[in-house]
């Protein structure tokens, strides 16, 4: 779907949909169709209205012209088309509502900002539809009460809260909800959990992040009781925030009245001691069993130790996805730590297909200095069903116990590892003469593998995701095998040694079907990379590219990079000093669609670029990148500038402190990273209809001043 901007004289708003006709809820809606064929068809409705005067955004969708054509196709062996022209108003409210029944919620506010008749069906619609996902922005009570009226078929809710508190729990919570998904909820209380399992009894997925973080929000044990007891039906549980917050004392017992269907649970942060209190049967107060039932089980806890793996172990029968993480603010001691013997009782009732140990380095550098071979050998043992392995810091651990896992997994198709600082290109170099067929390898900061063990790597031609950032020592050659993969998604490269010419590999067979490609740090890259990659390529799939920390990378690059015409979601170049002025006004210019100026970006990332400069924000207004939902920019440019193009897009997130944008995709083990991508500027008009002239007044002011 795709709507133009509704400016200038003379404009289209098109919007296309191609569907099968869904069974409506009989209380709504005409029952008509006025002699249309509702058998299910292919139909593809074209709906062109024609702005004949200069209107403003606010205005437009009771300006429009009341031109329409429709297009049916289907009905016989040989098809036939019919093309009737008509006003908005005649057309059946059924057709209209079935069309916009397939859309997502930013496509469906889209349509609605085009005209008065398809803003009063997306209303309507707005009462019975089963699904409402809005991650993209970030609105506010205000903003979001009208979307959310009464509606008693909605089971799916997916938000951005970072704009709500607990006003708006009256309208959020509905009693038909099933799927319920609430991100940064730092304003609000408890009280969202308690209310959550008083007015969604039928509730069998959540997820809640950020909950009660802002100081000041109050947080309960009795919140999470009455949650747990009241939704009765839950399968899935993701709580994204710390759980500590609760009492430690009151914490297992809270936990019995969880629904005997809990079959998979993610925990933020928990201590291993309250992890190790909750399951094991010789610290609780009663006999009944706690999560029974669970069989994926992801947690970040403060240190991964002996007994809590034992506990897991032996109190989740039906595990088969366990993922570990730990920060540690200090050293380990022996009894806090993860040694050979946790190890080995891992698995025990052999129905682990997912594994994950990793121990990050957010806030020391540190290792599981106590885990080596034997440790691995042990484990190994009760890995033969085993799908995916990820381990991360095993800094002890040679080529005899990686390559251990890999001959004893017969079944593995994902590898990653990270800080295998023994590792090297003997554990892969008979890969090929074993059973496995891999999909995903990252391979990151493994400093001593080479060319050699990309190419043993290579002979799995089913690879979709390679990632060997900071792997220095591999150069051209490593490329020369990668050009040899087909169905490569996704290609991380940071911090290696190669150069334009060995980029020229990846044209024949790997360019066309990557999604996304990151050569951040490869200092011997310049301006030619884009043509090497780039030049003479015609329909490809890239959407992520990330050119960060080039220094020989200038505007010339970029505006080759812009010739292209590639409609990237996400391009990144931060710490580029060469990049400049130039650079942001090619990328505005750039035409993608043949409709809209730099249409496609959501995310772009100038973060300390030497060459941007205070003129570089005119064309960071619209209508210039209209889809941007994450830019990263130097505040010292000029505060008052970048304070007020956040005032002028509300919806833009403007990072100025060098933090990376946007979710982290090439952490994540379990599969392919990809988006869903929704054209909301529409909706963003829908929504905010306030006259932002005066923004764009102050921030011309701030560039007179800066000049």
């Amino acid at each position: 779907m795709e709507v133009a901007h509704l400016r200038g004289s003379t404009e289209i708003a098109r919007v296309s949909a191609s569907f099968t006709f869904p069974s409506l809820p009989k209380s709504v809606g005409p029952t008509t169709t006025r002699g249309y064929n509702t058998r299910t068809n292919e139909i593809s409705l074209s709906l062109t209205f024609w702005l004949q005067k200069p209107v403003s955004p606010a205005r437009a969708h009771r300006d429009v012209g009341q031109v329409g054509y429709v297009r049916v196709e289907g009905g016989s062996k040989k098809g036939r088309m019919i093309e009737i022209e008509m006003g908005l108003e005649e057309l059946p409210w059924a057709l209209v509502a079935s069309i916009m029944m397939k859309l997502d919620m930013g496509s469906i506010c889209s349509v609605a900002s085009t005209s008065s008749s398809l803003r009063c069906s997306a209303r309507q619609i707005l009462s019975f539809i089963p699904t409402f996902e809005l991650l993209d922005i970030a609105p506010s009570v205000e903003l979001l009460r009208p979307l959310l009226p009464p509606n008693p078929h909605l089971t799916s809710l997916s938000l951005d809260c970072t704009r709500l508190d607990d006003s708006a729990i009256s309208f959020l919570l509905k009693p038909s909800l099933l799927h319920l998904s609430l991100h940064n909820c730092s304003d609000f209380t408890g009280s969202l959990l308690s209310e959550i399992g008083s007015r969604c009894p039928l509730l069998s997925s959540l997820y809640l992040g950020s909950l009660a973080e802002k100081p000041g929000r109050a947080i309960h044990i009795n919140h999470l009781a009455q949650f747990l007891s009241g939704c009765s039906h839950l399968q899935v549980l993701v709580l994204m925030f710390d759980v500590s917050l609760f009492l430690r004392h009151n914490f297992a017992p809270v936990w019995a009245s969880a629904s005997p269907k809990l079959t998979s649970l993610e925990i933020g942060y928990i201590s291993s001691v309250t992890v190790t209190e909750l399951l094991s049967p010789n610290l609780r107060s009663h006999s009944h069993p706690i999560l029974p039932n669970i069989q994926k089980l992801c947690l970040n806890v403060d240190y991964i130790t002996d007994a809590m793996v034992s506990t897991i172990s032996k109190a989740l029968v039906l595990l088969t996805h366990l993922d570990l993480q730990d920060a540690p603010l200090i050293e380990p001691r022996v009894t806090f730590d993860l040694t050979n013997a946790g190890l080995q009782q891992i698995n025990q009732f052999g129905r682990l297909k997912h594994l994950s140990l990793v121990r990050s380095q957010e806030f020391l550098i540190t290792y599981f200095r106590r885990v080596n071979d034997l440790g691995l050998l042990l484990m190994a043992d009760k890995c033969a069903h085993m799908e995916s392995i990820c381990l991360g810091g095993f800094c002890r651990v040679t080529d005899t116990g990686f390559k251990t896992i890999l001959h004893s997994c017969s079944r593995l198709c994902k590898l990653k590892v990270t800080h295998g600082t023994h590792l090297t290109d003997l554990v892969f170099h008979d890969i090929s003469a074993t059973s496995l067929t891999l999909t995903h390898v990252s391979l990151r900061r493994c400093n001593l593998l080479t060319n050699h063990a990309v190419f043993s790597l290579a002979s799995n031609k089913e690879l979709k995701i390679l990632d060997l950032r900071d792997c220095r020592s591999l150069g051209d050659v490593a490329l020369h095998a990668i050009g040899t993969l087909p169905r490569l998604k996704i290609l991380l490269l940071d911090g290696s040694d190669i150069t334009d010419a060995g980029l020229l590999h990846l044209r024949p067979s790997v360019i066309g079907s990557l999604h996304a490609l990151s050569l951040r740090g490869c200092k011997r890259l310049t301006d030619k990379c884009i043509t090497a990659l780039f030049n003479g390529c015609c329909v490809l799939e890239l959407r992520e590219l990330d050119l960060s920390n080039l220094p020989n990378l200038s505007d010339n690059g970029v505006l080759l990079l812009a010739k292209s015409r590639i409609p990237f979601f996400e391009l990144r170049m931060r710490q580029c000093p060469l990049i400049g002025d130039t650079s942001v006004m090619a990328l505005a210019s750039m035409l993608v669609d043949e409709a809209k100026h730099g249409s496609s970006l959501r995310l772009l990332d100038l973060y300390n670029c030497g060459g941007i400069t205070p003129l570089a924000f005119r064309w960071l207004k619209k209508p210039y990148f209209p889809r941007l939902k994450w830019l990263g920019v130097t505040g010292s440019v000029n505060r008052d500038i970048v304070d007020a193009l956040g005032r002028s897009r509300p919806f833009l997130h403007v990072a100025c402190h060098g933090e990376e944008l946007g979710a982290n995709p090439y952490d994540n083990s379990d599969g392919l990273y990809t988006h869903d991508y929704d054209d909301v500027d529409e909706f963003e008009q829908w929504l905010h209809e306030a006259d932002v002239d005066s923004d764009y007044e102050e921030m011309d002011e701030a560039e007179n001043n800066e000049e």
